[in-house]
Protein backbone atom coordinates (compact mmCIF):
# COMPACT_ATOMS: atom_id res chain seq x y z
CA UNK A 1 0.00 0.00 0.00
CA UNK A 2 1.45 3.40 -0.60
CA UNK A 3 1.49 5.32 2.72
CA UNK A 4 3.24 8.12 1.21
CA UNK A 5 -0.04 10.29 2.03
CA UNK A 6 -0.41 8.50 5.76
CA UNK A 7 2.81 10.44 6.52
CA UNK A 8 1.51 13.56 6.45
CA UNK A 9 -1.43 13.14 8.55
CA UNK A 10 -1.11 14.71 11.86
CA UNK A 11 -4.66 14.98 13.09
CA UNK A 12 -7.51 12.69 13.34
CA UNK A 13 -11.07 13.95 13.26
CA UNK A 14 -13.53 11.25 14.75
CA UNK A 15 -17.50 10.95 14.06
CA UNK A 16 -19.47 10.42 17.28
CA UNK A 17 -22.99 8.62 16.72
CA UNK A 18 -22.30 4.61 16.12
CA UNK A 19 -18.45 5.51 15.02
CA UNK A 20 -17.37 5.90 19.20
CA UNK A 21 -20.73 4.52 20.87
CA UNK A 22 -23.67 3.26 20.16
CA UNK A 23 -26.38 5.90 19.61
CA UNK A 24 -29.49 3.89 18.76
CA UNK A 25 -28.90 1.97 21.82
CA UNK A 26 -28.65 4.88 23.91
CA UNK A 27 -31.78 6.64 22.24
CA UNK A 28 -33.78 3.86 23.03
CA UNK A 29 -32.72 2.93 26.36
CA UNK A 30 -33.28 6.95 27.42
CA UNK A 31 -36.71 6.91 25.28
CA UNK A 32 -37.50 4.01 27.49
CA UNK A 33 -36.96 6.23 30.62
CA UNK A 34 -38.80 9.00 29.25
CA UNK A 35 -41.81 6.45 28.03
CA UNK A 36 -42.19 5.18 31.83
CA UNK A 37 -42.45 8.50 32.86
CA UNK A 38 -44.99 9.44 30.82
CA UNK A 39 -47.17 6.74 31.62
CA UNK A 40 -47.21 7.82 35.26
CA UNK A 41 -48.01 11.23 34.83
CA UNK A 42 -50.45 10.17 31.91
CA UNK A 43 -51.57 6.79 32.61
CA UNK A 44 -54.48 4.64 31.23
CA UNK A 45 -54.58 3.27 27.71
CA UNK A 46 -53.66 6.07 25.99
CA UNK A 47 -50.14 6.00 27.03
CA UNK A 48 -49.83 2.76 27.45
CA UNK A 49 -50.63 1.51 23.90
CA UNK A 50 -47.48 4.31 22.64
CA UNK A 51 -44.51 2.70 21.33
CA UNK A 52 -40.48 3.92 21.61
CA UNK A 53 -40.42 3.32 17.32
CA UNK A 54 -44.01 6.00 17.12
CA UNK A 55 -41.56 8.06 19.61
CA UNK A 56 -38.61 7.98 16.97
CA UNK A 57 -41.08 8.02 14.05
CA UNK A 58 -42.69 11.54 15.92
CA UNK A 59 -39.06 12.98 16.09
CA UNK A 60 -37.89 12.01 12.98
CA UNK A 61 -40.53 13.95 11.31
CA UNK A 62 -40.64 16.83 13.40
CA UNK A 63 -36.83 17.21 12.78
CA UNK A 64 -37.19 17.03 8.86
CA UNK A 65 -39.82 19.71 9.20
CA UNK A 66 -39.43 23.57 8.27
CA UNK A 67 -40.04 24.55 11.47
CA UNK A 68 -36.79 22.57 13.21
CA UNK A 69 -34.66 24.52 10.42
CA UNK A 70 -31.97 25.85 12.63
CA UNK A 71 -33.10 24.49 16.06
CA UNK A 72 -30.85 22.59 18.58
CA UNK A 73 -31.08 18.98 18.75
CA UNK A 74 -32.28 18.77 22.35
CA UNK A 75 -34.70 21.73 21.51
CA UNK A 76 -36.09 19.29 18.77
CA UNK A 77 -36.33 16.66 21.04
CA UNK A 78 -38.16 18.72 23.41
CA UNK A 79 -40.74 19.72 20.72
CA UNK A 80 -40.97 15.93 19.41
CA UNK A 81 -42.11 15.47 23.18
CA UNK A 82 -44.60 18.19 22.86
CA UNK A 83 -45.88 15.96 19.83
CA UNK A 84 -46.02 12.40 21.12
CA UNK A 85 -47.88 13.92 23.85
CA UNK A 86 -50.35 15.71 21.71
CA UNK A 87 -50.65 12.06 19.90
CA UNK A 88 -52.13 10.67 23.01
CA UNK A 89 -54.62 13.72 23.15
CA UNK A 90 -52.36 15.76 25.61
CA UNK A 91 -51.02 19.61 25.60
CA UNK A 92 -49.02 20.12 28.38
CA UNK A 93 -45.29 21.64 27.52
CA UNK A 94 -44.45 21.42 30.87
CA UNK A 95 -44.40 17.86 30.54
CA UNK A 96 -43.06 17.83 27.82
CA UNK A 97 -40.27 19.90 29.26
CA UNK A 98 -39.53 17.33 32.00
CA UNK A 99 -39.47 14.52 29.59
CA UNK A 100 -37.03 16.12 27.45
CA UNK A 101 -35.05 16.21 30.74
CA UNK A 102 -35.03 12.78 31.70
CA UNK A 103 -34.62 12.01 28.30
CA UNK A 104 -31.11 13.76 28.24
CA UNK A 105 -30.16 12.74 31.48
CA UNK A 106 -30.38 9.24 30.36
CA UNK A 107 -28.79 9.97 27.01
CA UNK A 108 -25.73 12.09 28.14
CA UNK A 109 -25.32 10.25 31.05
CA UNK A 110 -25.93 6.26 29.97
CA UNK A 111 -23.44 6.56 27.19
CA UNK A 112 -21.32 3.30 26.69
CA UNK A 113 -18.18 3.79 24.25
CA UNK A 114 -17.66 0.82 22.07
CA UNK A 115 -14.89 -1.22 23.71
CA UNK A 116 -12.01 -0.24 21.54
CA UNK A 117 -12.34 3.18 22.24
CA UNK A 118 -10.08 4.04 24.68
CA UNK A 119 -7.30 1.61 23.66
CA UNK A 120 -7.13 3.50 20.22
CA UNK A 121 -7.27 7.13 21.65
CA UNK A 122 -4.76 6.31 24.04
CA UNK A 123 -2.49 5.07 21.08
CA UNK A 124 -3.10 7.68 19.05
CA UNK A 125 -3.40 10.91 21.33
CA UNK A 126 0.41 10.55 21.72
CA UNK A 127 1.30 10.84 18.18
CA UNK A 128 -1.84 13.03 16.57
CA UNK A 129 -3.83 15.81 17.27
CA UNK A 130 -7.52 14.43 17.90
CA UNK A 131 -11.12 16.19 17.07
CA UNK A 132 -14.51 15.24 17.03
CA UNK A 133 -16.69 15.94 13.32
CA UNK A 134 -19.73 15.40 14.23
CA UNK A 135 -23.62 15.87 12.78
CA UNK A 136 -25.49 14.78 16.70
CA UNK A 137 -24.90 16.29 20.14
CA UNK A 138 -22.86 14.20 22.28
CA UNK A 139 -20.64 16.30 24.01
CA UNK A 140 -17.00 14.87 25.10
CA UNK A 141 -17.66 15.77 28.62
CA UNK A 142 -20.61 13.32 28.65
CA UNK A 143 -18.95 10.60 27.41
CA UNK A 144 -15.61 11.34 29.06
CA UNK A 145 -13.23 11.88 26.24
CA UNK A 146 -12.99 15.56 26.58
CA UNK A 147 -8.95 15.35 27.86
CA UNK A 148 -8.78 13.47 23.81
CA UNK A 149 -10.31 15.96 22.23
CA UNK A 150 -8.47 19.06 20.78
CA UNK A 151 -10.76 20.57 19.23
CA UNK A 152 -14.58 19.92 18.40
CA UNK A 153 -16.94 20.85 15.59
CA UNK A 154 -20.74 20.42 16.30
CA UNK A 155 -23.23 20.58 12.60
CA UNK A 156 -25.78 22.04 15.02
CA UNK A 157 -23.51 25.25 15.20
CA UNK A 158 -22.78 25.98 11.62
CA UNK A 159 -26.17 25.76 9.89
CA UNK A 160 -24.81 22.54 7.40
CA UNK A 161 -23.73 18.86 8.76
CA UNK A 162 -22.13 16.54 7.09
CA UNK A 163 -21.34 15.84 4.57
CA UNK A 164 -21.25 19.31 3.61
CA UNK A 165 -17.51 20.27 2.81
CA UNK A 166 -17.96 23.43 4.67
CA UNK A 167 -18.18 21.67 8.19
CA UNK A 168 -14.95 19.69 7.45
CA UNK A 169 -13.21 23.37 6.46
CA UNK A 170 -14.36 24.42 10.22
CA UNK A 171 -12.60 21.20 11.35
CA UNK A 172 -9.47 22.54 9.61
CA UNK A 173 -9.42 25.55 11.04
CA UNK A 174 -9.71 24.49 14.17
CA UNK A 175 -7.21 22.09 13.86
CA UNK A 176 -4.62 24.34 12.17
CA UNK A 177 -4.24 22.07 9.47
CA UNK A 178 -4.48 21.81 5.72
CA UNK A 179 -6.81 19.05 4.52
CA UNK A 180 -3.88 16.85 3.63
CA UNK A 181 -2.99 16.68 7.14
CA UNK A 182 -6.13 15.72 8.49
CA UNK A 183 -8.05 11.94 8.67
CA UNK A 184 -11.25 11.86 9.26
CA UNK A 185 -12.84 8.44 10.17
CA UNK A 186 -16.53 7.30 10.38
CA UNK A 187 -19.38 4.92 9.61
CA UNK A 188 -20.94 6.82 7.04
CA UNK A 189 -20.04 6.52 3.70
CA UNK A 190 -22.18 8.94 2.85
CA UNK A 191 -21.58 11.85 5.62
CA UNK A 192 -17.64 10.47 6.63
CA UNK A 193 -15.86 9.12 3.69
CA UNK A 194 -17.99 11.28 0.61
CA UNK A 195 -17.67 14.34 2.76
CA UNK A 196 -13.90 14.24 3.88
CA UNK A 197 -13.31 13.86 0.49
CA UNK A 198 -15.11 16.71 -0.99
CA UNK A 199 -13.39 18.73 1.23
CA UNK A 200 -9.75 17.26 0.47
CA UNK A 201 -9.08 15.34 3.82
CA UNK A 202 -8.32 11.57 3.55
CA UNK A 203 -11.29 9.09 5.01
CA UNK A 204 -11.58 5.81 6.89
CA UNK A 205 -14.81 3.71 6.54
CA UNK A 206 -15.06 2.30 10.58
CA UNK A 207 -17.31 -0.52 9.24
CA UNK A 208 -18.19 -2.96 12.29
CA UNK A 209 -20.37 -4.62 10.69
CA UNK A 210 -18.24 -5.63 7.35
CA UNK A 211 -21.15 -4.18 5.08
CA UNK A 212 -20.87 -4.57 1.41
CA UNK A 213 -19.45 -1.14 -0.23
CA UNK A 214 -22.18 0.47 -2.14
CA UNK A 215 -22.30 3.14 -4.44
CA UNK A 216 -19.02 5.19 -5.98
CA UNK A 217 -17.85 6.71 -3.14
CA UNK A 218 -14.38 4.74 -1.96
CA UNK A 219 -12.54 5.84 1.46
CA UNK A 220 -8.90 5.78 1.70
CA UNK A 221 -8.87 3.46 4.86
CA UNK A 222 -11.40 0.63 5.55
CA UNK A 223 -11.46 -0.89 9.12
CA UNK A 224 -13.65 -2.90 11.47
CA UNK A 225 -12.14 -2.07 14.77
CA UNK A 226 -10.87 1.64 15.82
CA UNK A 227 -7.60 0.34 16.75
CA UNK A 228 -6.52 -1.32 13.55
CA UNK A 229 -5.29 2.63 13.04
CA UNK A 230 -3.01 2.23 15.51
CA UNK A 231 -0.46 -0.02 13.27
CA UNK A 232 -1.79 1.27 9.94
CA UNK A 233 -1.06 4.89 10.73
CA UNK A 234 3.09 5.72 10.56
CA UNK A 235 4.54 7.48 13.41
CA UNK A 236 5.25 10.71 11.77
CA UNK A 237 7.53 11.91 14.50
CA UNK A 238 9.25 8.74 13.86
CA UNK A 239 9.93 9.42 10.00
CA UNK A 240 10.82 12.56 10.49
CA UNK A 241 14.23 11.48 12.68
Amino acid sequence: MDNEWMCRIRVISFDGDDTLWDFGRVMRHSLKHALEELRVHVPGARSADLTIDEMIAIRDRLAGAERCAGVRLEEVRRLAFEETLVSIGVRDPALAGHLNAVYLKHRFGDIELYDDVLPAFDALAKRFQLGLLTNGNTYPKCCGLEAFFQFAVFAQDHGFEKPDPRLFHVALQEANCLGGDMLHVGDSLRADVAGAQNAGVKSVWLNRDRARMTGACRPDLEIARLTELIALLPDAEKDRE
